[in-house]
């Protein structure tokens, strides 16, 4: 069986050395550059399976390296070595796509962790692409982008900060991102962090140990450590109190844990996703959730749009949704075309979680055979949604289609309340500070 064969870039001999003797032991074999020139060349004579890069080079940063790769053809996994407390220079190498960091000194341990999972990415196949569509439903424009940008994201170890609307499926997305690592066969342990008394949070989080407060009666693994090897992921994280956004903060950065009441730090390997409905941008300007901690999480971001931005989905999704909850029933009801209609019309404030809803109603209201537009029992006030542009990637990327409809939406709810910005701010669900944030981030004051 062949060898993964890696390559390794430094300037320090004795660095050079080291990595390569780790990586042999491993049973790796490697090639040594000391610049960015002579690794691009290795880079094209060769059939590499990693890349090691020191940030600093004598002819330039190790970034380039990143680019590189990123814009090749079939791009492998490369992971950047920093200086000790370079966490800019690591979010900005895993922001390019780097697949991990590594900080100086090198711990061994930390590297071996790297490496192994970074040789478990398999190339992309039609087979994951689709296994995705068979749980994330919706052939729109919109969720294709979804669909590819997690198949991306898998491929890496940055932070990803999911954002959206409540019911819009964020957890499942942070699963498919699970799923689809190297991680995979480990836990992902998903925490809703507003469902957790502030007292408890610390302990729950980093664990404690027997006797450390009253009423710790044994010794206890936090999720941190519940999680190691995989994925972590923490909903609602706006709620965490300000002090516990402190120590997340560290355990981030440091990758170690302290239990309460212990004295040593514990390492953990995991890796962090996290999301809210919450506007955690306007949090941050009002001071309500620490910046330098929004920088941390939200290395990468994923914005999963609402149910009323892909309304060519939703014929899609109600017929799955049906299935699905009939699949151990006597009842196996159809649902007919004026039903259908009604839906791909309301503009769903709940998204699919109340598209879900509205089906196991409509189940328990209908005559068993048929579920018609009346047995929806839709709100007489849904608004019938506007007709939006199809996204076409080749036109505009998804973060601007989102802010054009955004921007619609709110030019909408202004004209319909004659320009009275809190009562829009009603109407659209908003606070008036986020509203008025939004304003201003879209140019609309």
């Amino acid at each position: 069986m062949k060898k993964p064969l890696a390559l390794v870039v430094d300037d320090e001999p004795d660095i050079r050395e080291l990595l390569s003797i780790t990586l042999n032991r491993m049973g790796i074999d490697t090639i040594c550059s000391d610049n960015i020139s002579s690794a691009i060349q290795s880079l094209k004579e060769n059939t590499l399976d990693l890349c090691l890069t020191d940030m600093k080079l004598p002819d330039g940063n190790g970034l380039a390296l990143v680019e590189y790769l990123q814009n090749s053809e079939k791009p492998i996994p490369i992971a950047v070595i920093t200086a000790y407390g370079s966490m800019d220079t690591a979010i900005k190498a895993m922001k390019a796509g780097a697949f991990d960091f590594i900080s100086k000194p090198v711990d061994l341990s930390v590297l071996r962790q790297i490496v192994t999972k970074a040789l478990r990415l398999s190339p992309e196949t039609n087979t994951k692409d689709r296994r995705t569509r068979e749980i994330l439903i919706g052939e729109s424009a919109v969720m294709r982008a979804v669909r590819t940008k997690i198949d991306k994201l898998a491929r890496s170890q940055a932070p990803v900060y999911i954002s959206g609307e409540s019911g819009s499926g964020k957890e499942l997305v942070a699963r498919l991102i699970h799923k689809q690592s190297p991680r995979s066969d480990k836990p992902f342990i998903a925490v809703n962090c507003g469902a957790i008394p502030p007292e408890l949070m610390e302990s729950e989080f980093f664990g404690h140990k027997k006797g450390s407060f009253s009423g710790a009666v044994a010794d206890k693994i936090g999720l941190f450590q519940a999680a190691e090897g995989g994925t972590l992921f923490l909903d609602e994280v706006a709620d965490l109190p300000p002090a516990l956004q402190v120590k997340l903060l560290r355990a981030i950065q440091e990758k170690k844990v302290r239990p309460v009441g212990e004295q040593q730090e514990i390492a953990v390997d995991i890796r962090l996703l996290s999301a809210t409905h919450r506007d955690l941008a306007v949090m941050v300007q009002e001071g309500l959730f620490r910046q330098d901690l929004y920088y941390r999480i939200n290395v990468i971001d994923l914005n999963v749009p609402p149910l009323r931005m892909r309304s060519g989905d939703i014929e899609q999704l109600t017929r799955f949704i049906l299935t699905a909850l009939t699949k151990n029933s006597d009842l196996k009801p159809q649902i007919s075309d004026a039903a259908i209609t009604a839906l791909t019309h309301y503009s769903f404030p709940g998204n699919v979680r109340e598209l879900e809803n509205i089906i196991e109603r409509a189940i328990a209201l209908s005559d068993g055979k048929l579920i018609d537009e009346d047995d929806l029992n839709l709100p007489i006030e849904a608004h019938v949604l506007p007709d939006y542009p199809e996204f076409d990637p080749a036109e505009t990327s998804l973060e601007n289609y989102l802010e054009n409809i955004e921007r619609k939406a709110i030019t909408m709810a202004l004209t319909s309340n004659r320009w009275n910005k809190t009562a829009a701010a009603k109407q659209l669900g908003l606070s008036f500070r986020s509203f008025r944030y939004r304003l201003k981030k879209l140019g609309m004051e």
